[in-house]
């Protein structure tokens, strides 16, 4: 009951994350996160109380969810960043040397070894 009582916690800490939070890559982060932790800790409650026949229905959605979250939240970012999504809280881009958008031309690396020097 505490596990169950406990994944719903963080349930309702990423809903309110997704609502609250101002943009898309901090609301994605909630929902992926606590998302992930609530299910998984729901689930495994759901297991400790014996409402479940077999084991293996409870452990498979949670490595399921452990596997494909993270990667679908990747691509997700990855979109968001690539169609010009504005970064709150950030004065300047870190990946702006790192990942080309579209429309834009390729920068040249700075620091030893570029072609520039």
């Amino acid at each position: 009951m505490a596990l169950q009582a406990l994944g719903a916690a963080f349930l309702l800490i990423a809903a309110i994350g997704v609502i609250r939070l101002p943009d898309a890559f901090q609301r994605m982060h909630s929902a992926t996160k606590a998302g992930t932790l609530g299910t998984t800790l729901l689930l495994l409650g759901v297991m400790a109380s014996d409402e479940v026949d077999h084991s293996a229905s409870g452990w498979l959605p949670i490595i399921f969810l452990l596997v494909t979250l993270p990667l679908g939240a990747q691509l997700l970012a990855r979109g968001a960043y690539l169609s010009g999504t504005a970064l709150e809280g950030l004065k300047e881009d870190p990946l702006a040397d790192e990942l080309e958008l579209p429309g834009e031309k390729r920068r040249e690396p700075k620091g030893p070894g570029s072609a520039s020097s």
